[in-house]
């Protein structure tokens, strides 16, 4: 079986190495009404908390809490509703699992010096790779935060417009390579890339970007896979978010074998048990 090597990192989380020698599973927590997969919203505390047990209980190395959602035509939300729906999730997590690895889902540089410096937040997780606030890139070098950067072209209510590529694999690299430069040379050390599917992408596009995602290792960085119940799953099979299990697992697995470092899931178990499967495996080779 042709699998790509897998490069072991780290990231300083609070002082601490977390070793990434093993593909990492991030469990979304969504404190959204409104985001595309109905069943992961959660509303108040009662419905975090339940949430959070789940997560934690099926093995997630690292939770990814988001306030604003990144779903295609959503609608934008103030500063302040962000922080007040993150300020009710934040809380639960720091009370009930205060040991947590905790990313914060946000395009923001307020909202990420906020979460860092009142809920001392270990990643910050930006969709927009820095694009839709010219301070992020500061904060992150500043606080020395582990960086999610994510490639989208436009924002979440313009995105869909912006889906031509002449080579899309290739012109990622060069977004990436190009903002990375920046951005280490600004003092940042811990970057994540994160190809962004489903984010200004054609349902081709996410297709060619899942099969030479093996490309993207050149730029010896983690990479972060997260296709969970997309749109590219759906579409294709005629189907809907909530029956899309399978086709995660399916391209969740593709993602492994390409040089996946960290897998954004809705179902922890499912990418918990892939990764399992995977690496025995490995050891059998």
């Amino acid at each position: 079986m042709n699998i790509v090597s897998r490069k072991t990192f780290s990231l300083n989380i609070n002082g601490a190495l977390l070793e990434i020698n093993r593909p990492l599973i991030m469990g979304i927590l969504n404190v959204t009404p409104d985001s595309f997969y109905t069943d992961s919203r959660c509303y108040n505390k009662k419905a975090i908390i339940s949430r959070l047990q789940q997560i934690v209980s099926e093995g997630a190395d690292m939770i990814d809490i988001g306030a604003y959602s990144s779903r295609s035509q959503a609608a934008d939300i103030s500063v302040e509703e962000e922080k007040r729906r993150l300020a009710v999730g934040l809380s639960v997590i720091k009370k009930e699992y205060p040991n947590i690895c905790i990313s914060v889902d946000t395009f923001r540089a307020d909202v990420a010096e906020w979460c860092i410096r009142e809920y001392q937040v270990n990643i910050i997780n930006d969709i927009s790779g820095g694009e839709m606030d010219a301070h992020m890139f500061n904060v992150v070098a500043e606080t020395g935060v582990p960086y999610i950067m994510m490639h989208m072209k436009g924002t979440p209510q313009t995105m869909m417009k912006h889906t031509s590529y002449e080579n899309i694999v290739a012109e990622l690299l060069q977004w990436f390579s190009l903002r990375i430069d920046r951005l280490t040379r600004m003092g940042a050390k811990d970057i994540i890339i994160d190809p962004g599917f489903g984010f200004s992408k054609t349902l081709e596009g996410n297709y060619e970007l899942m099969n030479h995602l093996s490309e993207f290792m050149s730029l010896g960085l983690p990479i972060l896979v997260g296709i969970s119940r997309k749109s590219m799953i759906y579409k294709l099979l005629d189907s809907t978010p909530e029956n899309s299990l399978n086709g995660t697992t399916v391209l969740n697995t593709l993602a492994l074998l390409g040089g996946a470092n960290i897998l954004r899931v809705h179902d922890v178990k499912a990418a918990v048990e892939t990764v399992k499967i995977m690496m025995k495996t490995l050891e059998a080779n």
